[in-house]
């Protein structure tokens, strides 16, 4: 299936290394998922958004974009399609007004249940999709039930986002079932796992298909002129808040210490660096 990538940092960086240079960055990733890829970067606040329906590994432009993009937010993401054509509308990451998202799933027997998930989604926002992706109604089901909680605009606290996304999880579940419980399962089951972000908050979600996260390093590489060096960037956190956290469907080589989000699991990161898991 595809393989997202997801960075948010108090400092404003480079992540060329995680979508070029390491030994399974993004690029290397895409020999297996060719059928396009996206990359949202955020400045001022508001997302930037470049995407192609062509593989990364073929493409110039990744890896112009890659090698410059500088932000405090990043998402990344390389399909292999499961459902809707090979187009530029259906290439993730998919944006509405802030709010960017990619998803590495599946709904299983889509068609028959694309009607009553479109109910789910608020008459407003139903416009704004382009594409024939079932990760497109699923972002905006999840958009829908966040309108219908007073979340999408602003920021809110960890716990309250995270309530209202697990509420429209649950109608998702409801029609289509639980996410497989193999991760290695066939790519026609249900799995669901997703990041998405405002470009000051960012969430993650495991449903079925791996995701990794890392919010310190071994030793960084810059601690002798980093002005925000803390006990977080190399040990973890026991203030609650961290420096930096990277999100990837496989830990990526480099100083940076990766761990497994647990099935179901969902973590944030708020616009004040607080981290949180949820189990």
């Amino acid at each position: 299936m595809c393989r997202l990538f997801g960075f948010k940092s108090v400092l404003e960086s480079g992540v060329h290394s995680s979508l070029l240079s390491a030994d399974n960055a993004l690029l290397n990733q895409s020999q297996h998922h060719p059928d396009g890829w996206g990359v949202a970067y955020y400045l001022d606040d508001f997302p930037h958004l470049i995407r192609s329906a062509n593989s990364a590994m073929n493409c110039s432009i990744f890896k112009r974009v890659s090698g410059t993009v500088s932000s405090n937010t990043v998402l990344a993401h390389i399909r292999k399609a499961t459902e809707g054509n090979k187009t530029i509308l259906n290439t993730h990451p998919f944006q509405f007004s802030n709010w960017v998202f990619a998803h590495n799933g599946n709904i299983k027997d889509f068609e028959q249940k694309k009607s009553e998930l479109h109910k789910l989604i608020d008459h407003e926002l139903f416009g704004f999709i382009l594409g024939d992706t079932d990760s497109e109604v699923l972002f905006f089901i999840i958009l829908s039930q966040l309108k219908e909680d007073q979340l999408l605009k602003d920021n809110h606290n960890n716990q309250v986002f995270e309530k209202s996304i697990r509420k429209a999880i649950k109608k998702i579940t409801d029609i289509c079932g639980q996410y497989y419980s193999d991760p290695k399962g066939p790519d026609t089951e249900n799995y669901y796992s997703f990041l998405m972000t405002n470009g000051t908050s960012m969430f993650a979600f495991n449903g079925g298909k791996e995701l990794f996260f890392s919010t310190y390093k071994t030793l960084c590489p810059e601690r002798d002129v980093c002005p925000k060096l803390s006990p977080e960037c190399e040990a973890p956190t026991k203030s609650g808040y961290v420096n930096h956290l990277l999100f990837s469907s496989e830990p990526l080589s480099g100083e940076n210490v990766w761990d497994k989000m647990k099935p179901a699991e969902m973590i944030i990161i708020d616009a004040h660096m607080v981290f949180n898991r949820f189990i």
